[in-house]
């Protein structure tokens, strides 16, 4: 009983020091985690003062069609500034093809559906139910 006795003070004593290093262990777990959500917030803050630099559409330049041509080549028209050209892109560059004299026409949107538009659930259910019974 004397062994018992003398080995629980040790292994409390032993407890305190590990209970000692947890708030320490999450305290740096949390300050490590403050520092990689601030270095990342201060590239991104970077990464828009940088001129050229981030996701900015840019003024005068759109993509007007594109067409997949082979598994890495494409012919791209592109508005410069009002003045449409075809393009043709490859992995070792991009050559102007032809210069169109006419724009070409603006392609609509496909127009869904609005919900007024769309039958009723129930009465298709209900009318095929009755169909094939």
């Amino acid at each position: 009983m004397s062994t018992l006795a003398a080995a629980t003070p040790a292994i409390a004593n032993a407890a305190k020091p590990a209970a000692q290093a947890a708030p320490t262990g999450l305290f740096g777990a949390f300050l490590a985690l403050m520092l990689v959500l601030g270095l990342i917030l201060g590239l991104a803050w970077l990464l828009r003062r940088l001129p050229g630099a981030g996701f900015r559409p840019t003024e005068g330049l759109r993509v007007v069609a594109s067409l997949q041509l082979g598994s890495k080549e494409r012919a791209v028209v592109l508005d410069v500034g009002g003045t449409q050209l075809l393009l043709g892109v490859t992995p070792a560059g991009i050559t102007r093809l032809h210069e169109l004299a006419q724009p070409l026409p603006a392609v609509e949107a496909p127009k869904l559906p609005t919900l007024k538009d769309l039958p009723d659930f129930a009465q298709l259910l209900s009318k095929r139910l009755r169909k094939d019974a």
